[in-house]
């Protein structure tokens, strides 16, 4: 963590909250509240030494060369002022991505996105809003499958965990709710490379499609979507023919792109930043082309996976290498005031000299190491309490799936959210789903 007693720290956020995006599809089928997985920025920075300003605002604009940061009130109530600007000293880049689309139409007004709170909490209104106009009177076979049918976009850890949330969540639940619809509900998740889960071992991920087997979740790879409509999808196949499948919902986990106000900062430094992925950093993760602005997660274009473990590690080796510049910026200050001192008599001289040099060299010897990243893991819930993970151990890994791997995947996921009152939240939410099943009352 970062020692405030180095900074006057500013954080700069359109949201006032810190989100626990592992545990979104949780949130998509109401096994947790929403609030279980989010902590407020506020009750973060209130346990630090000293004040960090938090600023509800959104950054439209970067300037590297004046060192200024222009953001925007980007809220319903505006006041008199609602826009300004803000210099720094060290700026820390942590802007994120948005959902890459690739173009393809009707996606963004058709789709539901997994990226953020509303886009689960959206989905799960959808969700149930299909099941609920499946019941009106008089609705045709054909109109009651369409609308039972639901397409999870991409093969990744979120689209798989997403889809086996679903599957428990008709076998828990919408049996006891909807008897007539439980059995009708089918998932089909799409999937454009060869294979889904490409992070995992072959092992695992030939556990994964057997599991889903057995659940009757499709498996679709080597599948393209081309377009998406307000009660289909349209799928390009194998073999390059197309054909649109009816469908009532529509989640779009597929891909990440670079938000406008990184692509903006990148422009400005065009001979340093090249890579179209994201911006590129050195390695103690310092922006190349600009002084004293750092960047960490998945907005930056480096070896590592775009992960939460990845970003997690980059922040806490990053607040080392601002602790290190602190630092050196106070010897920094100590050696112009040195070098400014008029003495008289040669051993006073000789003192101050001697000084000078030893400050040098204290400077000299603060030199950040490089980022090691040290990989923990990966982890996917993959439905009927079952989950896989591929665990580094010695000079191996170890790969296993079955319930053993779902406790450990709840724990591991209870130990790494924000707090106490978080990891309570979650466990009371998970206990009572197990002893009164989950809510599907809407407003």
């Amino acid at each position: 963590m970062l020692d405030t007693r180095d900074y006057n720290i500013v954080v700069i956020s359109p949201k006032n909250y810190f989100l626990f995006t592992p545990l979104l599809p949780s949130i998509a089928v109401r096994t947790l509240n929403p609030c279980s997985i989010i902590q407020p920025t506020q009750y973060i920075t209130q346990h630090k030494s000293h004040n960090v300003s938090v600023i509800e605002a959104e950054a439209t604009d970067i300037d590297p060369t004046n060192k200024t940061v222009t953001f925007t009130d980007n809220s319903e109530i505006k006041g008199a002022t609602s826009s300004t600007s803000i210099k720094y000293n060290y700026l820390v880049y942590v802007v994120g991505v948005e959902v890459q689309t690739f173009n393809i139409p009707s996606v963004k007004k058709h789709a539901v996105f997994m990226k953020e709170l509303q886009d689960a909490e959206r989905m799960q209104c959808r969700f149930m809003d299909c099941l609920e106009t499946a019941t009106f009177p008089g609705q045709s076979p054909e109109e009651v499958d369409h609308l039972l049918h639901m397409v999870v976009v991409s093969g990744g850890p979120t689209s798989v965990e997403l889809s086996g949330k679903l599957h428990d969540f008709l076998g828990d639940d919408l049996k006891s709710w909807y008897p007539k619809l439980a059995g009708k509900v089918k998932i089909t998740l799409v999937e454009a490379l060869p294979s889904m889960l490409p992070m995992f071992s072959k092992q695992l991920i030939s556990y994964t499609k057997s599991t889903f087997k057995e659940s009757k979740t499709n498996i679709l790879t080597k599948m393209m979507v081309k377009e998406v409509k307000e009660c289909s999808v349209v799928l390009q196949m194998p073999n390059k023919s197309i054909k649109e499948v009816p469908c009532g919902l529509v989640v779009w986990a597929a891909g990440n792109k670079g938000r406008k106000i990184m692509q903006d900062l990148m422009a400005e430094l065009p001979a340093d930043q090249t890579n179209q992925h994201g911006i590129t950093v050195d390695d103690s993760l310092c922006m190349k082309g600009a002084k004293d602005i750092f960047s960490i997660g998945n907005c930056t274009a480096t070896s590592y996976a775009p992960t939460a473990q990845v970003a997690s590690q980059q922040g806490a080796y990053l607040a080392r290498v601002l602790h290190q510049l602190a630092k050196k910026d106070r010897l920094e200050v100590e050696l112009q005031k040195l070098e400014s001192l008029d003495v008289e008599g040669d051993e006073e001289k000789a003192r101050v000299q001697k000084e000078i040099v030893v400050t040098w060299s204290k400077i000299l010897k603060i030199q950040p190491k490089p980022l090691h990243y040290s990989h923990q893991g990966t982890l996917a819930y993959i439905g009927s309490e079952k989950a896989i993970a591929d665990l580094p151990f010695m000079n191996g890994n170890i790969a296993s799936g079955g319930v053993a791997m779902f406790l450990f995947w709840r724990s591991a996921y209870l130990s790494t959210l924000f707090s106490l009152r978080n990891r309570t939240l979650v466990a009371t939410d998970w206990l009572k789903v197990k002893l009164f099943g989950r809510d599907v009352s809407q407003e």
